[in-house]
């Protein structure tokens, strides 16, 4: 359950674009067709399925306190942490570069209509955000890691994928001259963000019963004391 539940949560309720509007610049910039948002939705679920387990590693055996305790005692009160940045944006732009090599060799088409787009993945803020997110959040295992890692890039894959399939249609639509292109894109972006937005209380609803049940519980054994009180007091008189 704790991996089914972070899965839909990062797909769904802390989208990469709806939630914290990470990654628009790749977001806007190369989701005018379907086939290029694919291309570069499914770069982005590759590279964040590497690097988010990658730099759990490199997190919990080398760069927090006292993390390289496995290499001594010596080492115990050693702290790295302020190397995170550094260090996680090297495994990035790592797995960027073999990326890159990849759609060059197997797809030609694909990587010539990605442009530039494709190596900015190293600098693009949701691949440094799945990486920091997974930091902060404190997540406990390696394949809860890797879950979010995947579950992060669909989220961002689906997000992309459903805004280069509006802006296909919307193409051929009346649309006012002073919203075409990024303005009526940022509305529809805006709109969809609200949308995900209903998906919050998905895995949280069924939280809320237990505080009603103990007040009900509370009530009761208040009735229960006044009435035992009142029947003393009645005896004594």
């Amino acid at each position: 359950m704790e991996h089914l539940e972070l899965f839909f949560k990062s797909i769904f309720i802390d989208n990469m674009v709806f939630a914290v509007f990470l990654g628009m610049c790749s977001y806007l910039a190369v989701s005018k067709k379907v086939a290029t948002a694919v291309g570069l939705g499914a770069a982005v679920i590759f590279v964040l399925a590497i690097t988010v387990p990658l730099n759990w590693l490199l997190d919990q055996y080398i760069l927090q306190p006292g993390a390289l305790s496995w290499l001594g005692a010596e080492y115990v009160d050693y702290d790295l942490s302020f190397l995170s940045f550094i260090m996680f944006i090297a495994t990035i732009a790592t797995m960027v570069q073999l990326v890159e090599i990849v759609v060059e060799k197997f797809s030609p088409s694909l990587y010539n209509s990605l442009g530039i787009f494709l190596p900015l993945i190293a600098v693009n803020c949701a691949i440094l955000g799945g990486s920091l997110f997974m930091q902060s959040r404190e997540i406990e295992t390696l394949g809860l890691a890797f879950n979010y890692g995947v579950s992060s890039g669909i989220g961002w894959f689906l997000a992309i994928l459903a805004i280069a399939a509006i802006r296909e249609k919307i193409r051929y639509s009346n649309v006012p001259a002073p919203l075409r292109g990024l303005g009526i894109t940022f509305i529809i972006t805006g709109l969809m963000g609200i949308g995900f937005l209903s998906f919050g209380g998905m895995l949280t609803g069924g939280d809320e019963e237990a505080p009603k049940k103990e007040t009900t519980t509370e009530v009761k054994t208040l009735s229960v004391d006044k009435k035992e009180l009142a029947n003393n007091t009645k005896i004594v008189e």
